[in-house]
């Protein structure tokens, strides 16, 4: 008799917008339309139905005794960290049957970045002037905003890792709550650094009342410096990528393979102007700027890392 594989619970963060909060739900029936063989629920932490104890208790009348649980969140900030592990320990209490791992956020993975390319290539298309010279164009890619340092920083590295190789101007970073800088500053701040042509990219899953805030501050800057042309791109949405992403997300959580920090590797994944290092091996290796020990075999730690992939 085969185990049972594990059943897979999303959890959201929830919205007040009821668009992004039926965004999440589709989803989640989306996935499970998918994947027959699997039981699939999803449930919020705060602000919208149903709450994530109702979908664990779904899955627990559908006979389910082990799960996966993959926070459906680009950053992990106090909700990943901190309020769905203890919402999980509740459930268990709850529920003292059951057994549960817990997967790790989903970003920045390539997957997303391919759809924000997207995003960033339909908002300049609709621009009736553009003549596809991305050298011309800077990004303005807009976080929720976080008090936790660590997810801000995530942030700023899904702008870089976006910047690398795709040829824009550049990519700049700004949060819409908790965090500075704030829309207008970011945007401001593109100016001062000399852009001409501002495209505004939210850094958000779905639609709800923190994207709209964004596509409003947008507009009434825009309005305010008519000398600059601003473009607001659309949210990542329930595309195909991020779909696969959360069943990548779900077999790593099975597994137990939950790795730190190789989805944005070169040596794993073909970026874009980096793809002749996918494979390649790794040695330990020299440092021109580390002091004085100049190649005479002397290896400073991070420098002898394996990257065993």
């Amino acid at each position: 008799m085969t185990t049972p594989r594990p059943a897979l619970l999303i959890a959201g963060h929830g919205t007040r917008d009821d668009g992004g909060a039926e965004a999440f739900r589709e989803f989640v029936r989306e996935l499970g339309r998918r994947h027959p063989e699997l039981p699939v629920a999803g449930g919020f932490i705060e602000l919208s139905a149903p709450p994530i104890g109702d979908a664990v208790a779904e899955l627990v009348e559908r006979g389910v005794t082990r799960f996966a649980a993959v926070p459906l969140m680009l950053v992990s900030a106090g909700h990943a960290k901190g309020d769905i592990p203890a919402a999980l320990k509740r459930e268990k209490e709850r529920h003292p049957g059951i057994s549960y791992t817990y997967g790790r956020p989903l970003g920045p993975h390539p997957a997303l970045l391919t759809v924000l390319e997207r995003r960033l290539e339909e908002a300049l298309a609709a621009l009736e002037d553009f003549d596809g010279d991305r050298s011309e164009v800077t990004v303005l890619l807009v976080g929720r905003g976080s008090t936790d340092p660590d997810a801000n920083a995530e942030v700023l590295k899904a702008a870089r890792l976006l910047w690398e190789g795709r040829g824009y101007a550049g990519v700049e970073t700004a949060f819409v709550s908790l965090a500075a800088p704030d829309v207008p500053s970011g945007l401001d701040r593109c100016v001062r650094l000399g852009a001409r042509r501002i495209v505004v990219l939210p850094y958000f899953l779905f639609t709800g009342i923190l994207p709209e805030r964004v596509v409003r501050q947008t507009r009434e800057w825009a309005a305010a410096h008519p000398e600059t042309e601003v473009a607001s791109a659309d949210v990542v949405g329930p595309t195909e990528e991020l779909l696969d992403l959360v069943m990548e997300r779900y077999q790593e959580a099975v597994r137990g393979d939950l790795r730190m920090n190789c989805d944005s590797c070169v040596y794993r994944v073909a970026l874009p102007g980096f793809e002749d290092k996918v494979g390649a091996p790794q040695q330990p290796h020299f440092h021109p700027d580390d002091d004085g020990h100049g190649g005479h075999g002397h290896h400073h730690g991070h420098g002898s890392h394996a990257h065993a992939h």
